[in-house]
C-alpha cells in the first residue's frame, strides 16, 4: 500500500493526539506538541543506508538546534520495516549511531512499531501497545527533557509504565483498536 505523506502525517499525529496526549502514555508530550516543538519526518529511504543517512541528518538537526524550536523528532517509516524482530535489531544500530555522533547521554531512542512486542509478553498482551505506532518510528528524545518529565510526574519513571499498562489493560483491546480508527 503506497502512502502519501500527507496519510502518514494524519495517522501519526491522531495516534499521539488520541493514544500518546489522549491516554496520557507520555508525560510531557502534550507540552511539547501544542508549542509545535516536535518534528515529524517521513522517510521515503528505500534500504538501511538511506534511513542511516536520515538518522544521520536528525541527529545532527537535534544537536544544533535549540530544544525551544524542536525538542524531539519523530523519524517514520511506513514500509522499510513490516517485520518488527528486524526492525528491534536494528535498534542495535541506531545504539551505536547515537553514540557516533558523541550523543550518549544527550539524545535517547525510543522505538515505537505496529506489531511491537516485550520480550516475555505474549504478542496480544496490551502492555504491548505502550509502544505501539501505526508505523515504525525511531522517536529521538533529549535526555534533559525525559528528565523534567519524570521529575514533574513523582519522579518515578517505574510509575509512568505501570500507570500506561494499568490505562491500557482497563481500556482493552477493542477499545485501544476503536481509540485509534
Amino acid at each position: 500500500m503506497n502512502l502519501t505523506d500527507e496519510q502518514v502525517l494524519a495517522d501519526t499525529r491522531r495516534w499521539i493526539e488520541k493514544a500518546v496526549i489522549g491516554l496520557n502514555l507520555c508525560p510531557f508530550a502534550r507540552a511539547v506538541y501544542v508549542k509545535n516543538q516536535v518534528r515529524i519526518v517521513v522517510s521515503h529511504a528505500r534500504h538501511l543506508d538511506a534511513f542511516l543517512d536520515e538518522l544521520d541528518a536528525e541527529l545532527t538537526l537535534l544537536k544544533d538546534t535549540p530544544a525551544e524550536e524542536v525538542d524531539t523528532t519523530l523519524l517514520v517509516h511506513p514500509s522499510l520495516f513490516p517485520d518488527f524482530m528486524v526492525f528491534n535489531d536494528f535498534l542495535n544500530v541506531v545504539d551505536d549511531v547515537v553514540a557516533e555522533h558523541g550523543l550518549e547521554g544527550v539524545i535517547q531512542v525510543a522505538s515505537f512499531h505496529p506489531q511491537f512486542q516485550f520480550e516475555g509478553v505474549e504478542a496480544d498482551d496490551i502492555s504491548n501497545a505502550t509502544n505501539r505506532a501505526p508505523f515504525p518510528i525511531l522517536h529521538l528524545l533529549r535526555e534533559d527533557s525525559v528528565e523534567r518529565a519524570i521529575e514533574s510526574d513523582a519522579g518515578d519513571a517505574e510509575k509512568i509504565v505501570d500507570r500506561n499498562i494499568a490505562t491500557l489493560r482497563e481500556l482493552g483491546a477493542e477499545g485501544w483498536k476503536r481509540l485509534l480508527d
